[in-house]
């Protein structure tokens, strides 16, 4: 095979150029994949776009992209469970493995954890990546690679449902009925959890949630999101409140939508570090407020669901794009946000 590939490397705010980069060698327990699609995700329109989150600050050349499956064409030697040929996806965080998180079981807290695409970690808007083969996971044949790269998302969304210790009979209201929004309902369904209510702005995205089960799908713009949900369930509010769509007055919605001893599950990144919240509701109604960083733990579930086709995936792509047009895939995620879910890019 060619020694050099094409990647989308990022050069600058909002600008990405196609250029030839070396194809890296796989390891002795790592196989070299072909890269096949690409989901956009939050956080790479976020870096186009702003250059950093946070403390992570884009250094160019730079590539992005980590929700990502493809085919195996090389294995290095001490790898036994994957061939070439394989169909795959990867789950993008690996852990040093070492320290107290990753010995505990909460390897996404692990402070040496190397993420694509989380400078100054390359991504995988490229032709081939080298992984370890113990966090690629194999897909069956009737999957597509435009599923495969959606087990990321979903992986968020399963975690976060984990984390609430969600039980069949329970209510759950999800605030942000984008990709991860989307997951978390499907997670729910599948931990036995149907009393769901979505909520958004975009009309598309909430007749996605109701297709995919919601059972009462609100507009933020033209519901009384609050009243509704108390009528809904009751009057008691509901047992979890997964926040996902990384806003202000979202997150400070949630306690006034959460029953008495609920979970609040905090997903989304507000645009704010600091701002109000009634401290009070959590206090007198014994709330347990919960942050989710990444996943851990629940990737191998995630693709048994979709390889068993439990979960729907696929019909969250809206868009698609090829690798040399990477730049428009990450501007149209920025500037359509009425008009998509998810964008991907396919090579």
């Amino acid at each position: 095979m060619a020694h050099t590939m094409k990647a989308a490397v990022m050069k600058g705010i909002r600008k990405i150029d196609i250029d030839e980069v070396a194809v890296p060698i796989p390891a002795s327990e790592q196989v070299l994949v072909r890269i096949k699609t690409v989901g956009v995700c939050g956080s790479d329109v976020h870096y186009f776009i702003e250059g950093k989150i946070g403390d992570y600050v884009v250094k160019p050349p730079f590539i992005l992209g980590h929700e990502c499956s493809g085919e195996v064409v090389e294995v290095g030697e001490d790898v036994d469970n994957l061939q070439p040929g394989d169909r795959v996806t990867m789950e993008p965080g690996v852990p040093c493995g070492k320290c107290p998180n990753c010995f505990s079981g909460r390897y996404n807290l692990c402070p040496d954890v190397v993420f694509w695409a989380t400078p100054p970690v390359n991504g995988v808007f490229c032709e081939y990546v080298v992984h370890p083969a113990c966090f690629t996971f194999p897909l069956y044949e009737k999957v597509g690679f435009e599923e495969g790269a959606m087990v990321e998302p979903l992986a968020v969304g399963m975690y976060s449902v984990i984390r609430a210790g969600a039980v069949p009979g329970q209510s759950a209201v999800i605030l942000g009925s984008g990709p991860i929004g989307l997951m978390t309902l499907q997670a729910l369904h599948a931990c036995g959890v149907t009393r769901v209510v979505a909520v958004d702005l975009v009309e598309l995205r909430l007749e996605k949630a109701r297709s995919l089960g919601a059972s009462l799908v609100l507009n933020g713009q033209k519901d009384n999101v609050k009243k509704m949900v108390m009528d809904y369930t009751g009057g008691q509010g509901a047992d979890m409140v997964f926040e996902t769509a990384g806003s202000v007055v979202t997150t400070q919605l949630t306690a006034d939508l959460s029953a008495r001893g609920g979970k609040i599950v905090l997903v989304g990144l507000p645009s704010q570090d600091c701002f109000e919240y009634n401290m009070n509701k959590v206090i007198a109604r014994e709330l347990d407020v919960l942050g989710i960083f990444r996943y851990a733990n629940v990737y191998q579930g995630c693709v048994d669901l979709l390889n068993s086709k439990a979960v729907d995936l696929g019909s969250l792509v809206t868009q698609r794009f090829p690798l040399e047009k990477t730049q428009e895939a990450l501007e149209y995620a920025h500037e359509h946000k009425a008009e998509s879910i998810k964008v991907v890019v396919n090579l």
